[in-house]
């Protein structure tokens, strides 16, 4: 069955309104929130880059059912794993089986900020490869000191441990990431809807989820939806390595001057017409993806939720129930 998610932006929101409207997700329908960690927003125009640890205990309190988890953090540069582990054992411990951890590799928006070079692609799946490591042999509650290429962990032990260790779900944008996921993870997340993609994860052995997650933005018209889309998320236009490369908000602000509403609009559905989002969506269902998570871009969060109630879950549920 197809588990529907909400992605949380942290870049757009206050965590007040994070939270207020974790609890419309779940009132909404939605099975599960997705919520990224940044410390920078991606363009100067988003007002927002909470500590999304903060956030998440929030979310705990405020919800019942949601599942809950990264999408995603990078346990590497920023933040040592060691930290991650027990940061990660908290939340699953104040949500007993609703919480996951989503890993990947990073960006320079996020990861300079203390200093430490950007390496390569090679080196920084190196390092999240053994910060999984180190992750899991804390998550045992043994004594741990670990001496890697990348990391050092001396005399360390969680002593609040949550009953059921949450899954890790790795990062992928390619084939290759995506046979790491299957090797090394508990599931599998993506932004691309490819078949490849899901069969390089489970060649690899991954049998976890696999999670999609498409950018749309819902609005009383067409019209209204392709200018928000184009104010609030420009940088969906860009290609290649970039977003893993700059270091600052001003630098893709820069970026995305020239960036125009019909580009913007080949990538994100626009609009108030139910269809074109369910036939984004299903695009990834196609793929062999069991979990979607729903980004909608822009302030007006309330109205979507009511749009997704009455019309976006009950299509996608009756569409994923049909056999392909």
């Amino acid at each position: 069955m197809l588990q529907l998610g909400w992605k949380a932006g942290t870049e757009q929101y206050e965590p007040e309104e994070l939270l207020d409207y974790a609890i419309a997700a779940e009132e909404a329908g939605f099975d599960s929130i997705d919520a990224s960690d940044h410390f920078h927003p991606w363009i100067e125009r988003h007002p927002h880059s909470p500590f999304v640890w903060g956030v998440l205990g929030a979310i705990a309190q405020a919800t019942d059912r949601l599942v809950v988890g990264t999408g995603v953090t990078c346990p590497t540069t920023r933040i040592h794993p060691a930290i991650i582990a027990q940061a990660a054992a908290t939340a699953a411990d104040l949500m007993p089986g609703r919480f996951f951890l989503g890993v990947g590799t990073g960006e320079n928006l996020n990861e300079h900020i203390l200093g430490d070079a950007w390496p390569e692609w090679d080196v920084r799946a190196e390092q999240l490869e053994e910060s999984i490591e180190v992750i899991r042999a804390l998550w045992s509650g043994s004594m741990v000191s670990h001496r890697g290429r990348h990391f050092r962990v001396q005399n360390a032990r969680l002593y609040s441990l949550p009953e059921s260790i949450p899954p890790i779900r790795v990062a992928a944008s390619g084939a290759k990431m995506a046979e790491m996921a299957g090797r090394i993870g508990d599931g599998l997340i993506s932004t691309a809807p490819e078949a490849d993609i899901i069969k390089a994860y489970e060649k690899a052995g991954g049998s976890g989820a696999r999670i999609g997650q498409v950018t749309m933005c819902w609005a009383g018209s067409e019209a209204k939806a392709r200018e928000t889309a184009l104010t609030w998320w420009p940088t969906a236009a860009l290609h290649g390595e970039v977003m893993q490369e700059l270091p600052n908000p001003s630098q893709f602000t820069d970026l995305v001057k020239d960036v125009t509403e019909d580009q913007v609009a080949k990538v994100i559905t626009c609009g108030p017409d139910v269809e074109p989002h369910v036939a984004a969506i299903k695009k990834f269902l196609d793929a062999g993806y069991d979990h979607v998570y729903v980004h909608q871009v822009g302030p007006d969060q309330e109205g979507f939720f009511e749009f997704a109630q009455r019309e976006l879950l009950p299509r996608l549920r009756e569409v994923s129930a049909v056999p392909a």
